[in-house]
């Protein structure tokens, strides 16, 4: 398993923090002018084991913190190419769906269907219920049931998921044994 940036870091410091109490120790042997007494020796250690912790820990707190802001002007730059990336594909998708509405049109003018029953029609296929239709056109909900008949019949389709599929069926890729038309 490989050692990571982070790892390599933190065993750094270690050594640092270590190589830095061990000098100051001896500092504090070296230029003491009163003997050396086991006490005074560990109380002092353990004053430098903190203070060398304390300035190990804020430096492995520096280095995460720029390993998070490195982390996340990486993953603002992904999420600006993906925002391009996006908008490419969007507006592709757009044209080929401005193409769609037009073959949709040409296709109901075959049919020989009504204005109100084109605007009917297209709203179906967005995914409109009866009744939302009724509520949005401001007619009743009888209308748009006798409309969406009208369309069935003349598109040669039993209902509602006939007239869908119609359109649909080919826009979409085939998967496993679903029937094609």
């Amino acid at each position: 398993m490989p050692i990571t940036r982070e790892a390599r870091i933190r065993w750094a410091l270690g050594a640092i923090g270590l190589s830095a109490f061990v000098l100051m120790l001896a500092f504090e042997v070296a230029t003491d002018d009163e003997p050396v007494r086991i006490s005074d020796l560990l109380s002092d250690a353990v004053q430098m084991l903190f203070l060398v912790a304390t300035a190990v820990a804020c430096a492995m707190l520096a280095s995460r913190m720029h390993g998070q802001h490195e982390e996340k002007l990486e993953l603002i730059r992904d999420l600006q190419q993906a925002k391009t990336e996006g908008e490419s594909w969007r507006r592709e998708a757009r044209s080929h769906v401005m193409g769609l509405g037009v073959s949709i049109e040409k296709q109901f003018e075959h049919w020989g269907l009504t204005n109100a029953e084109r605007e009917v029609g297209f709203l179906m296929l967005k995914g409109f219920m009866h009744k939302e239709i009724a509520v949005l056109r401001s007619t009743s909900d009888a209308t748009v049931r006798h409309q969406a008949k009208a369309i069935y019949e003349k598109a040669g389709v039993e209902n509602r998921t006939g007239f869908c599929a119609y359109f649909l069926e080919d826009l979409l890729p085939e998967r496993g044994n679903h029937p094609v038309r």
